[in-house]
């Protein structure tokens, strides 16, 4: 079997298994604890398949980066924990039917995403079957790249969960935490910006296959595309949310870039 073959092998096995173990424990974070690790996986496939082909070496272990320090995020989070589900999908349950649930949870949380993990890491593919192309600077460049997001993550990432801990000492010992959410560090600069550096590092991972090829549109973009898409549409809900709960955000999302860093503004007024 081609690499392709045994990644979607593996991706339908993920669905399958990710949907059975949400509906036996009515939890349902189950694909985001294997975010971090699938791609490891199938980037992996590709470069062994690949005769570990020094772009696809390089590509694997970037991603490898990544899901390390992904999957240390989400556990010291609590996530892989009984009850570490994505508090959202609780507000999503309040918001549907019982047999709405069920179907999103089917076609959007176990298959939908599982396809999005395995898309976003296609641009291996492209590499792969461009395999004995030499690096060059633009592999170079795009590494850096690359490990500049990572970074820019890392620190968006222990920001929220510094704060996080404060918040929570604040509340244990009876006092209102001021601010109630967390606007200094990066987060001055970009309401998202753990969000921002997510999806640029998938970005760069899309441009090997452009480096490795010189073209610069392959339909394995899409993956980083729909990434992107997903990451709107996840703002937009938990945005929603953070309004619900505290009046003062809107001041916040009117001086602060929604997701790309940028300068905050100022003298903007709030609409009634």
């Amino acid at each position: 079997m081609g690499p392709l073959v045994v990644c979607l092998v593996i991706c339908a096995t993920i669905t399958l298994a990710t949907w059975l173990a949400s509906m036996f424990t009515h939890e349902y974070s189950w694909v985001d604890r294997i975010w971090s690790i699938a791609p490891v996986v199938y980037v992996w496939i590709f470069a062994a398949s690949g005769g570990f082909d020094a772009r696809l070496v390089l590509m694997s272990g970037l991603v490898t980066l990544w899901g390390i320090r992904l999957t240390f995020n989400f556990a010291r989070k609590g996530g892989y924990r009984p009850g570490g589900e994505d508090y959202r999908w609780a507000v999503l349950r309040g918001r549907m039917s019982r047999r709405q649930f069920a179907l999103f949870n089917l076609l959007f949380i176990s298959i939908y995403q599982n396809a999005l993990i395995l898309a976003f890491c296609l641009p291996a593919l492209t590499v792969f079957e461009a395999v004995g192309t030499p690096l060059g600077g633009w592999d170079v460049v795009l590494a850096i790249a690359f490990l500049a997001f990572l970074a820019g993550e890392a620190t968006a990432d222990r920001q929220q969960w510094l704060f996080h801990r404060w918040k929570a000492g604040e509340l244990a010992a009876g006092r209102t935490p001021d601010p109630r959410f967390l606007q200094s560090g990066l987060f001055r600069a970009s309401r998202h910006p753990n969000f921002f550096f997510e999806q640029a590092q998938w970005w760069a991972f899309y441009g090997f296959a452009v480096a490795a090829t010189g073209i610069w549109l392959h339909w394995t973009i899409a993956g980083a595309v729909l990434l992107s898409g997903l990451f709107i549409g996840s703002t937009r809900f938990t945005e929603s949310i953070t309004r619900s709960r505290y009046p003062e955000y809107d001041a916040y999302r009117a001086r602060t870039s929604a997701m790309v860093p940028w300068f905050p503004r100022s003298g903007l007024r709030v609409a009634p």
